[in-house]
């Protein structure tokens, strides 16, 4: 009463408040970050080692092993270790608990890191250690390619020009290179040459570390001058290291020319990058941390790329691929568009109710206000604008305008009532603040069931719980101070005269009841059809007391049907389906392909190439936007932040599709015709596909398929059987597509074996061997880096010693490496006088989890939902587990884990939320059982949101279960105006259940009615799903609708048939 009575003395605080919260709503609008969905803030470190040239079962035991044992002993806080090892490199990922801060954790993994290093195999570098994040994916794809400029010249362009002005832009992470061929100086070893020379790869190798140097000499003091002394350390030009002396042999020097060829040239290709057919060069930007999506591609498509465009040589094309910001930007705008239809249909249904733009306008500013205010909070949080927040404000709208229609209905009633405008002000902002404010905290209360979700659902849904909470309390707030000073000076001059409907008791204590004004001035228009919609409105009214007394007078009856509902509903749940997400057609696609294990990169490429020939000729030419192919495994390992890996080696190519908009047909229809004609015509390679859009990528968090079943455990034997047969049994799940097992065990393997006795006999050991072939195969960047700094640039380029691999194309060559010279020889012994090669199979990839080895099957979802799946996978699995030995374990991960512990942690969560909305009742009403009552509404709002499921196709998500949760929290706040009145009118009827049941009724028809229509007209444009990303939040609208709809009936209708028994026996 005090803060009304305030509002109306101090109009211009109340005004100048109101304008604050529309310029700070508005400047938080301009300032929060664009993007898809909100930060996922889980803990997680990524740590990449890399060792060139190392095998996979090397690498695992030599460094991903000690590196996690030493990271889960002695790093704090450790939830989760997985690690993927592959050819030369090790990929970990450190999940920690909840509550970690990152920048600790991150500090903890790079001292141990730090610290083992001196135990890891000499020559290995220090790890690359950064935060991985599930929202830090690509946005955008930079493409270049030219006619005339070499793969080499392209990436060292674009290493060294164009990462450094795109690195600057706030909030981007910027990939090196894929594809194209990295910059190095090459010194090209002929085996030939080196045998008939007496020279091994080794002392060329010294010879380059010893004539190329970077070492000072120091300064030189001469009178009065100081000199600054400098060797030719480093060669100027390049060719001149032809010219270096290597060693002498019978008094004659033996040059670098006459063993090898030193030239300016690159690193053996392991990946190939071409967009639509041609060669080119792959940059991939990444968002990072609560980065805009909008701004950073914004920045780089309108002032980045046309200034690097400028700048580049005139051949050299750099376009801009896969815009993930179209969407981002689609989507909120589909939200936006979505929320003010809803808007504008709720204003003009308020007026259709109230018949005055007066009384009307008050209502509609206070919506907006609420959600600027709303928005400013969460601005002042950190919080992001996505499609979540702006999910959550588009479905408060429809039931925003309940607190100010309350507020200026009450004044309305208390006017023809015969108080003064002032004082119907101040006695209906009293009538209504206790049953107004047990409404808003029962719609605040069952958001708190999103407290109890964990993971990735937490961070996506919770701050659309924050966007609902937040919009009601400011409206709450303005219903107390805007909306009385609003109509103290607006509705002065209106005449108010009871309608046909009008009823009620102004001593009824704290109960609401709305009649709806004619304005004073209208048109004669306007004023016969509010007359009209009045006399409808009494009609229908009628036709409900007429159904109402039936209902008290069948009650037994009545909760027999209630009852028959009830199963019914029940029975249909198994067959709506369950998903963690709504699958959205962003129009593109990832296929990924795998060649036999072993296979070539050419091999591959070919692959590659008849593959996307054959997505040309399912897709119409005019419907394909661009295809990029990216061919092998990337030999920066820095990139592997940016991928899923699910690329494992050379056999590995990924194609990703665009689709114009204009495609004639959806999606998922061109990837199910394309699976059949990849089975029928490349039977050979396996082929699956993955998540291209930003929304799968993120909810995945890092998996290339929704369903990651993993048999982990030591013994590895038995549990590789079982992963294969689980592989089969998967695959013929109804649903279950693109079914692989994601580990190459069967790679060829050519086992050197040295005979250490001859070796020793002819002046070898192992380190030798080791070290000669090394260099031979593998080159020397790894042990023994050395640079060479272009004079122009400045930029250091490796200096790399190896055999080029056309000088190795036969198993013969390889053995001809030479070792070392024997004393009273002039030609070295060969690799094939002290070994012997044998024919083995290798793992390509190892994955272990926790330091245990694992198996992963992966597999996808199509034409059914991810439960129906998830169940009968579930059952395979429960056969299988009896077959594991102790200490081995089968495990689901991915979207189905994450899926069944939301939906198990918000049922949880909606248990606990009702039961406090019922305490709450419980204070307010000081009785057990009116409280009770007002539940009983409860099982109606469910079972509507059933029904409409189940008929609109769309399967139980969270975002179906946030619209259950809004729908039960309006339910509950229309049976309390329902109950709230009976009870205070029983003194009224001298304590009769049956007629304080009816007047309650009859009273609390049209404000029930009120608050369901406009949050079902609210909710009407989001149900529908149109437009981009629409299919996101349309479950939501749809269990709102559903749940609202046969909730108001159960109501109206159900509430008073049981408020008459309990009523009535508590009085008896």
């Amino acid at each position: 009463m005090w803060i009304v009575r305030l509002a109306l003395e101090k109009k211009y605080t109340i005004a100048v408040m109101a304008l604050l919260i529309l310029i700070m709503g508005v400047v938080s609008i301009v300032q929060m970050p664009t993007d898809i969905f909100p930060r996922i803030n889980i803990p997680v470190v990524s740590v990449i080692w890399g060792y060139t040239g190392l095998s996979t079962n090397e690498m695992e035991k030599m460094i991903t092993n000690f590196s996690e044992t030493s990271i889960i002993n002695n790093v704090s806080d450790v939830q989760r270790l997985e690690s993927q090892t592959y050819n030369g490199t090790a990929v970990l990922k450190v999940y920690f608990q909840p509550t970690v801060k990152i920048e600790e954790a991150m500090s903890q993994v790079t001292a141990i890191a730090q610290t083992i290093r001196l135990r890891m195999p000499p020559g290995t570098q220090p790890p690359l250690i950064v935060r991985y994040n599930a929202t830090d994916v690509p946005v955008l794809q930079l493409g270049l390619s030219s006619d005339s400029l070499t793969e080499s010249q392209i990436t060292d362009y674009g290493t060294t020009r164009i990462r450094p002005q795109i690195s600057t832009v706030q909030g981007s992470r910027l990939s090196q290179p894929f594809g194209g061929k990295t910059r190095q100086i090459m010194v090209d070893l002929d085996p030939d040459l080196l045998i008939s020379r007496g020279v091994t790869p080794e002392e060329v190798v010294n010879a380059v570390s010893a004539q190329n140097l970077t070492l000072p000499s120091g300064q030189l003091r001469l009178a009065e001058r100081e000199y600054v002394v400098r060797l030719n350390t480093k060669p100027d030009v390049i060719e001149s290291l032809n010219d270096i002396p290597v060693k002498a042999v019978n008094g004659v020097t033996i040059h670098m020319r006459d063993v090898a060829n030193v030239h300016d040239g690159s690193s053996i290709q392991t990946n190939v990058v071409k967009q639509d057919g041609g060669r080119g060069v792959l940059m991939s930007i990444v968002k990072i941390g609560n980065a805009s999506t909008t701004a950073i591609v914004d920045k780089i498509q309108n002032e980045i790329i046309p200034t690097l465009r400028a700048a580049a040589p005139s051949n050299l094309k750099i376009v801009g691929l896969f815009d993930q910001s179209v969407f981002v930007r689609a989507s909120i705008h589909g939200v936006v568009v979505e929320g003010l239809i809803a808007a504008l249909l709720t204003a003009a249904m308020i007026l259709l109710f109230l018949g005055s733009w007066r009384s009307t306008l008050i209502v509609a500013v206070s919506i907006p206000l609420s959600i600027l205010a709303s928005l400013t909070v969460l601005y002042l949080m950190g919080e992001t604008l996505n499609i979540m927040t702006l999910g959550g404000l588009a479905l408060a709208i429809g039931i925003l305008v309940d607190d100010a229609t309350v507020t200026i209905e009450n004044i309305h009633r208390n006017e023809e009532l015969g108080l003064p405008l002032r004082e119907a002000i101040l006695e209906g902002a009293h009538q209504i603040a206790t049953p107004t404010l047990v409404a808003t905290l029962t719609i605040c209360i069952v958001f708190v069931s999103v407290l109890f979700l964990e993971g990735p659902a937490r961070f996506l849904f919770g701050p659309l719980a924050l966007a609902v909470v937040f919009a009601m309390m400011a409206s709450y707030l303005l219903s107390r101070t805007l909306v009385p000073m609003m109509a103290d000076l607006m509705l002065r001059g209106e005449s108010h005269t009871p309608t046909l409907s009008a009823v009620g008791d102004p001593d009824s204590g704290g109960g609401v009841v709305k009649n709806s004004p004619l304005s004073g001035s209208p048109t004669a228009d306007r004023v016969n059809l509010h007359t009209r919609f009045n006399r409808g409105f009494d009609r229908l009214q009628n036709r409900y007391l007429k159904g109402l007394e039936w209902a008290l007078s069948h009650r037994r009856s009545v909760l027999a049907v209630f009852l028959l509902v009830i199963l019914f509903t029940s029975a249909m749940i198994p067959f709506i389906g369950r998903d963690f997400f709504p699958s959205v057609d962003a129009g593109q696609f990832r296929l990924h392909l795998r060649a036999p294990a072993g296979s070539r990169l050419e091999e591959t490429e070919r692959i590659a190439s008849r593959t996307e020939a054959l997505v040309r000729e399912v897709i119409p030419g005019q419907e394909v936007g661009s295809i990029i192919s990216n061919i092998g495994l990337t030999s920066e390992r820095y990139n592997f932040i940016f991928s899923d890996n699910s690329s494992i080696s050379a056999a590995d190519a990924e194609l990703l599709v665009s689709l114009n908009d204009e495609k004639s047909r959806p999606t998922q229809d061109y990837i199910r015709k394309l699976r059949q004609v990849f089975r029928e015509e490349l039977p050979d390679v396996t082929f699956f596909f993955q998540p291209a859009d930003i929304v799968s990528q993120i909810l995945n968090f890092g998996l290339t398929a929704p369903i990651d079943v993993q048999v982990m455990g030591f013994d590895r034997g038995n549990n590789l059987k079982i992963a294969r047969e689980l592989q089969q049994k998967i695959a013929q799940v109804p649903g279950a597509v693109d079914v692989h097992l994601h580990q190459v065990l069967d790679a060829p393997e050519l086992f050197v074996n040295v005979d250490r006795e001859r070796a020793g006999q002819l002046g070898l050991n192992e380190q030798k061997i080791a070290t000669n072939l090394m260099i031979s195969m593998s080159g020397t960047a790894q042990v023994t880096p050395n640079f060479w700094p272009d004079p122009q640039t400045g930029f250091p380029y490796l200096i790399a010693v190896q055999t080029p691999p056309y000088r190795l194309n036969t198993l013969d060559k390889m053995l001809q490496t030479p070792m070392a010279v024997s004393q009273g020889r002039s030609t070295p012994q060969l690799l094939s006088n002290v070994t012997r090669v044998e024919r083995k199979l290798s793992p390509v990839i190892i994955n272990r989890v926790n330091t245990q080895p694992t198996y992963d099957i992966y597999a996808s979802v199509e034409r059914t939902d991810l439960g129906a799946v998830s169940d009968g996978i579930e059952k395979i699995l429960a056969e299988y587990r009896t077959q594991l030995k102790p200490g081995n374990q089968i495990l689901i991960r991915g979207q189905v884990e994450s899926m069944n512990s939301a939906f198990s942690r918000l049922g949880i969560g909606i248990v606990f939320a009702a039961m406090l909305v019922y305490l709450l009742m419980v204070v307010n009403f000081q009785s057990f059982r009116y409280p009770f009552i007002i539940i009983t509404a409860l099982p109606g709002a469910l079972c509507g949101m059933v029904w409409l499921l189940f008929l609109t196709h769309t399967t139980f998500s969270i975002p179906s279960l946030m619209g259950a949760i809004m729908s039960v929290g309006v339910a509950t706040a229309n049976s309390i105006l329902l109950v709230s009145f009976a009870k205070d009118h029983l003194p009224a009827v001298n304590f009769n259940a049956l007629e304080a049941a009816m007047e309650a009724g009859r009273t609390r028809l049209r404000p029930i009615l009120m608050t369901a229509i406009a949050m079902v007209i609210g909710m009407l444009p989001m149900s529908l799903g149109i437009g981009e990303g629409g299919e996101q939040n349309a479950p939501l609208g749809r269990a709102v609708i559903g749940g609202l709809l046969l909730a108001t009936f159960t109501t109206l209708l159900f509430v008073p048939v049981v408020f008459s028994y309990l009523a009535g026996k508590k009085q008896n």
